[in-house]
């Protein structure tokens, strides 16, 4: 695949793991593209998932529209390239929102909870996005102390995570996918409303094969690559496969 142009007059703002964003003609609107390059263990392990970028950015779309149906604002503008996403500018807000409806990852690791143990109700944690620090799990004084966000934004997030869950869970288990859990980042606009940004992916969303029960096969997601699952591209595909054929 021929490597990304950006329009002649966009400027790079930022390059994270994942997507490049830039700006274009209309100041309050940005262009997105999402690369094919995988990371996992804060950047630790690197390489590249072939048509990822396609993916992500293909199924994040479908579900904003999904959520926005569901009365979820998000950044969407729309996807004028098969990779790229045009978005409303946001100040991003500095955390990244967990939503776990059963043990996995990390939270495994943490408390010594089963793979697999169902949460009910939903666990929604707040990470701070700070590569230089790992990412490390915030508890409720630390977020009051650090200011990240103001307790109503807090509040608001907790909500709104909890609200795309439901519409999230709802959707896959309509996939035959399990929605284990998932991260979400938002956004503030210029009026000070909270926007769903970033992206909805295998990238950011554990998925289980609900057809599979073996731990391994079972999985749909970037899983695959952190443990050397293999098959990371058909697993991709799989799951947009399922949700693009999924009306709502």
């Amino acid at each position: 695949m021929d490597a990304f142009e950006p329009p002649a007059s966009a400027e790079k703002l930022y390059e994270g793991k994942a997507k490049i964003l830039y700006t274009t003609d209309d100041p309050e609107i940005l262009l997105t593209y999402f690369k094919d390059d995988a990371t996992a263990f804060n950047a630790q392990k690197r390489g590249t998932i072939a048509g990822k970028g396609e993916v992500n950015c293909a199924m994040s779309q479908h579900l904003f529209r999904l959520l926005e149906g569901q009365g979820v604002p998000t950044h969407l503008v729309d996807c004028p390239t098969a990779d790229t996403m045009r978005v409303r500018r946001v100040s991003i807000v500095p955390l990244e929102v967990v939503v776990r409806n059963i043990a996995a990852g990390s939270l495994c690791q943490q408390t010594g909870l089963e793979l697999g143990t169902p949460l009910d109700p939903p666990l929604v944690e707040f990470y701070f996005k700070n590569d230089a620090l790992g990412d490390p799990l915030l508890t409720d004084d630390r977020l009051r102390v650090m200011g990240l966000a103001t307790p109503d934004q807090v509040h608001q997030l907790r909500e709104m995570a909890l609200r795309i869950n439901q519409v999230l869970s709802d959707f896959f288990d309509q996939c035959g996918i399990t929605l284990v859990d998932f991260k979400l980042e938002f956004g503030v606009d210029d009026s000070g409303r909270l926007l769903l940004a970033d992206e909805i992916s295998p990238d950011t969303c554990r998925l289980w094969n609900q057809a599979e029960t073996d731990p391994n096969r079972r999985v749909m997601d970037k899983d695959r690559f952190r443990r050397d699952l293999g098959d990371v591209e058909a697993a991709y595909q799989q799951v947009l496969q399922r949700v693009l054929a999924q009306s709502f």
